[in-house]
């Protein structure tokens, strides 16, 4: 019997693309070495550039975080968390429990238990928005990674951190940092739940989107088209498996999503906070309503009449996400992007059904595609940063199908899509230019990014070409380097702008002013009023704090002014003039304490009077309650929530407080304006005493309530 050699032990080659072969056992040591080096398969600057790409976000997010003042409405709330557990749990506005803000939870919860560690203050909420950002982009990369390879996951982990509105919201204490690393987890389970075919990645999947959901509610399932399409399309199982193991991944969906809701709503209202935002004191009407169909249709009963709140990012239509406010906020690379999908998918046309490559582009471009369609026809309230969740299917896709277009056009593969790249570069470095130019005279950084993204756009795209045709690979590389500078000049001078100058904790946007009356990255710095995500927040302060203390700071206590050096004496709103704290003239303001002025000389007096009360004032709406909160560091009453409407408070229920000693003072309007709540400012007027030095503040006493 012949007996055959075995073969040769393949040739490792030394390169400067390739390492030696690692070694057969593998410890904590080499673990930790490859933590930094990278896997032994990968090119020598892959990991070197992971980590400057993640040097660079970290540099990006957490610039001068002093001056970063965050959105108050939020901030007040993570506060009265550290003071009440009960108030955390809920999501209160108050440490006293009285009202929730309109949204679920888990955000402020993240911000809430860095604050109790590490105290309260601005780099204490804002650190972990910039870890969890950070955190996207190493996680972003990894998922391209493995299925595109570490040029594509490079490309991509580069454009998530540069893209401008990522920039400014990671920079602010709104939720959707949170959102958006969740999803991603999501996202990364689900992938591995369809290469694998196993339950429990698409369980834990459920669960990370669950999560989402107690973070932003309904905005958390925009993606769960794409991924549902995905899995049943792609995953590694039986068509009975495949429909089995989603059952049971909604299952757990349905669970973690559902969980805190039920709880709260099981929980008499006597026993918990009135939830803001609700049209009847529930979880679930604020999911279906105010969170969920108001914001696609406008019809929600807190936000009012339909498309209130639209203007902060213009008019609802397919052109909106390219308009005057938003197009330099996001929509840099979706050309770039919805042309690499097209041609992403029809160079793996011919793949199998459980090809890991196209299952990825499916899941991106369904992730790009869902959130596009619903952030530029949604009617109801609209703000610029929401768009940040699509940022990470316009990286991936801009990455993954970027690389598969340059090796078709390089091998010559495909005669028709081989040729897209050019296109698609030249389509891009256009649509920047047109971006810059529309800033142009906003200065010298703009103007530099509109001749870069000019110049080598035109040089990669003829680059392109005479590669092509000459045959030269080097030229060829060369030009693809170029087009990446040129599609990603104009967004690194939005983010570093961003980056350099005071947020905009309302509504936070990166870059210069363009339309709208929306400011770029520190037009408005802190001192626009908050807008609470989910309110009207139709009222901006042109300067100054709405209240006269710095949102992202400790409560002074003392009824000082503002210690961010804004301006609170000429701080002006839409429908209300603050003298030197917070006003609650914001429209539809419920009547109560419209127009009239808290100042920082009231809350003073207030906290020497208040008397042993649970709060230390009643006011109308989230926005002058949660000024007053930060200020003086006491619970305070929103009696009708973010726009006053809600019905919160009751005659019934403020005779109570009044006749338990929890409550001596109110704000009511000045101007006797008519609402739902007249009732209540026609008893406080006949029954209260007016202090003669505040207009519109009555004290109320056990004596008053019949």
């Amino acid at each position: 019997m012949t007996t055959l050699a075995p073969p040769p032990a393949p040739v490792q080659e030394d390169g400067p693309r390739h390492r030696s072969a690692p070694p057969a056992a593998g410890g904590f040591a080499a673990r930790s070495k490859r933590l930094f080096t990278g896997a032994p398969d990968d090119p020598r600057w892959a990991r070197p550039a992971l980590w400057a790409v993640l040097v660079l976000a970290t540099a990006l997010y957490a610039w001068n975080l002093s001056s970063v003042t965050g959105n108050s409405f939020y901030n007040a709330a993570v506060y009265s968390g550290t003071k009440s557990w009960k108030a955390f749990f809920f999501g209160a506005l108050d440490a006293g429990s009285f009202i929730t803000v309109d949204k679920p939870p888990f955000a402020l919860w993240v911000m809430g238990l860095s604050a109790r560690v590490f105290g309260y203050g601005t780099w204490q909420l804002t650190l972990p928005m910039v870890g969890l950002g950070v955190g996207s982009v190493a996680l972003l990369y990894r998922m391209v990674k493995r299925d595109f390879g570490p040029v594509a996951a490079t490309i991509s982990a580069l454009a998530l951190t540069l893209t401008p509105i990522t920039v400014a919201i990671t920079r602010d204490t709104n939720p959707d940092p949170v959102l958006v690393f969740l999803m991603l987890l999501g996202a990364a389970a689900l992938l591995k739940a369809v290469r694998t075919g196993r339950l429990l990645p698409l369980v834990w999947s459920g669960v990370a989107i669950g999560f989402a959901f107690n973070t932003k509610m309904m905005q958390a399932y925009v993606v769960l088209p794409a991924f549902f399409l995905v899995y049943l399309w792609a995953a590694n199982a039986s068509l009975g498996r495949r429909l089995r193991n989603l059952a049971v991944g909604t299952v757990a969906l349905v669970v973690s999503s559902a969980w805190w809701m039920v709880v709260v709503d099981l929980i008499p209202a006597s026993s918990r906070p009135y939830i803001g935002g609700s049209t009847d004191n529930t979880v679930w009407d604020l999911v279906i309503g105010y969170n969920g169909f108001g914001r696609i249709f406008g019809a929600s009963s807190s936000v009012g009449s339909q498309g209130n709140g639209a203007s902060f990012g213009g008019e609802a239509g397919l052109y909106r996400l390219f308009n005057e406010i938003m197009g330099g906020q996001i929509s840099w690379l979706i050309p770039f992007a919805l042309i690499a999908l097209i041609g992403g998918l029809v160079l793996r046309g011919r793949a199998p059904r459980i090809d890991a490559q196209r299952a990825a582009l499916l899941l991106w471009g369904g992730w790009f595609v869902f959130h596009y369609l619903t952030f530029a026809l949604a009617e109801g309230t609209f703000h610029p940063y929401y768009v940040t969740a699509m940022a990470p299917g316009i990286a991936a896709l801009a990455g993954a199908g970027g690389v598969m277009l340059y090796k078709a056009f390089r091998e010559g593969s495909a005669a028709k899509w081989g040729w897209v790249l050019p296109a698609a570069v030249a389509a891009s470095s256009v649509w920047a230019v047109v971006l810059l130019q529309r800033v142009s005279g906003s200065g010298a950084l703009y103007t530099v990014a509109e001749v870069v993204a000019g110049v080598a756009g035109a040089a990669s795209v003829i680059g392109l070409l005479v590669a092509r045709f000459s045959k030269r690979q080097r030229l060829m590389g060369v030009a693809a380097l170029a087009a990446v500078v040129a599609l990603l000049a104009g967004p690194a001078a939005y983010s570093a702008a961003a980056a350099s100058s005071s947020p905009n904790g309302t509504n936070p946007t990166a870059g210069p002013s363009t339309g709208g009356g929306m400011g770029g990255g520190g037009g408005m710095g802190g001192g626009q009023r908050p807008s609470g995500d989910g309110g009207p927040g139709n009222g901006t302060s042109e300067s100054g704090s709405s209240s006269g203390q710095s949102m992202g700071q400790p409560p002074s206590g003392n009824g000082s002014s503002s210690t961010d050096g804004s301006s609170t004496e000429s701080g002006t709103a839409e429908s209300g003039t603050a003298e030197s704290g917070s006003t609650d003239g914001q429209a539809g303001g419920g009547g109560m304490g419209g127009g009239t002025q808290v100042s920082s000389a009231m809350i003073t007096y207030l906290k020497k009077n208040q008397d042993g009360a649970t709060w230390l004032v009643a006011v109308a709406t989230d926005q002058t309650a949660s000024s007053i909160i930060l200020e003086s560091g006491e619970p305070v009453i929103s009696m009708g929530g973010w726009s006053g409407s809600d019905d919160a408070m009751t005659l019934a229920k403020l005779k109570s407080l009044v006749k338990a000693g929890k409550l001596h003072y109110i704000v009511v309007s000045d101007s006797g304006q008519g609402s739902s709540n007249s009732e209540i400012s026609t008893w406080v007027e006949k029954n209260g005493t007016a202090v003669s030095d505040y207009s519109g503040l009555y004290r109320l006493d056990a004596s008053d309530v019949g």
